[in-house]
């Protein structure tokens, strides 16, 4: 499918792996363990799920949070936040199933009834589960928890994403209640992985690396994006991932980042941009691969190793203590100073240089212009500047770091040349 076109190596810089304690709730022996040590390819660590001990800890964590601050309890809904919390994996749907953590004592979960002995199967921390029938209003059961722990005269946080019914109606119950955002909360506890979040992060990116690399001889002329993306899925699942993830844009539409409604076909020439991932524990990987179908041509490898240098270029600028912005920004002086945007123009870079991951595919911070929050061991992030030239083509090659006390380390290994480009 590609021929054996030896290029340049690219020079790269090396990146200590932390070896001594860390701002993690862990071991520095546990953080070494998550740490990718270049493994044979095809190597997948297995890690083991989290504990109901942990999730008490990070109870603890919010709660220690919210008295500092003078909050007097927290809801958040069915989601991603709940389940780091608590262990309940429950979806949304128009009748509410939500956590109040208060700021003292054991956490409550308002449930229709039907659904309480599923709730408390997934509960893995003390709490009260309390349920409502379909003709009852549960904002007023939520209401009454609040009015009975006598927390109505202290803010009750709402964690970012609860839909506007909720708030809503909480607010329809109980008019004199005030209410502020939980997400600084949320955000501080979730947005520092501890060694056993690290170590599902490191299985699920393994995962989707060893699928590419199983995948690679498998691309035939003919095929569309979706044709593909079944194969990648199939090797995610045959692998251990859950939920396959992402999409195939072939030709032009590799110059849309986030691809068209025109199904392209793969022939001699092609470019085709992979941009796939997977679960572990509810853990993300997300991990973009970019290929010529055939020969390429000397403007892909151009553009190739260009994007490879904003990958290096990022990991350089992301330091301990750097405010985020600032990868964004070492990454858009690179790409200007070889002749793209400027800015977010382009061709170039339109979208930011990395985003946040963990439980959600996209969670706080962003390596975007502007954002302040300085880096911190046990932040997460995506590294992905892609280059994109409409109407002909786009490179986008992506891989997840951690920060370690030392600086930043990736999950995978990003490929070095266009020649194997799953590496």
């Amino acid at each position: 499918m590609m021929r054996n076109m030896a290029s340049p190596p690219l020079n790269r810089r090396s990146f200590l792996v932390a070896t001594g304690g860390t701002a993690l709730m862990a071991s520095t022996a546990a953080q070494s363990a998550c740490a990718h040590t270049e493994p044979p390819p095809g190597t997948i660590k297995r890690a083991d799920p989290i504990s109901p001990t942990e999730r008490a800890s990070r109870l603890a964590r919010l709660q220690q949070l919210m008295r500092e601050q003078g909050i007097g309890a927290t809801l958040i809904e069915a989601g991603a936040s709940l389940f780091y919390f608590t262990g309940v994996n429950w979806w949304r749907s128009e009748r509410l199933t939500a956590a109040l953590i208060p700021a003292e004592g054991e956490i409550c979960i308002v449930t229709p009834e039907f659904e309480e002995p599923s709730i408390r199967e997934m509960l893995v921390v003390p709490g009260d589960v309390r349920i409502w029938n379909e003709h009852q209003d549960p904002h007023k059961l939520v209401a009454g928890w609040i009015q009975e722990q006598k927390l109505g005269d202290r803010p009750v946080a709402i964690e970012e994403t609860v839909r506007y019914f909720a708030v809503d109606g909480l607010q329809s119950a109980l008019p004199s209640l005030n209410l502020v955002s939980a997400a600084p909360l949320v955000s501080a506890c979730r947005m520092i992985k501890t060694a056993p979040e690290l170590a599902l992060l490191q299985e699920a990116a393994d995962i989707v690396d060893t699928s590419y690399r199983s995948i690679a001889g498998k691309i035939e002329a003919g095929m569309d994006g979706q044709d593909i993306f079944m194969i990648m899925s199939a090797a995610i699942t045959e692998h251990g991932g859950t939920a396959p993830s992402g999409g195939v844009q072939i030709n032009e539409g590799s110059a849309l980042p986030h691809g068209s409604k025109f199904r392209e076909t793969v022939k001699p020439g092609s470019v085709v941009l992979m941009d796939c991932g997977c679960r572990v524990d509810g853990y993300y990987a997300d991990i973009s691969r970019t290929f010529v179908f055939g020969e390429p041509t000397k403007k892909h490898r151009e553009v190739y190793r260009q994007v490879r240098m904003g990958q290096e270029a990022a990991m350089m600028a992301a330091q301990i203590g750097t405010p985020a912005g600032a990868v964004d920004d070492a990454v858009r002086a690179l790409y200007e100073s070889l002749g793209y945007g400027p800015g977010y123009a382009t061709p170039g870079l339109p979208h930011r240089t990395g985003h946040g991951i963990g439980l959600d595919i996209h969670e706080p911070i962003n390596l975007v212009h502007g954002e302040r929050t300085p880096l911190a061991a046990g932040m997460c992030f995506s590294n992905e500047p892609g280059l994109y030239i409409p109407g002909s083509f786009g490179v986008r090659i992506e891989d997840c770091f951690y920060m370690s006390q030392h600086g930043p380390v990736y999950f995978t290994q990003p490929p070095n040349t266009l020649d194997a480009p799953f590496g």
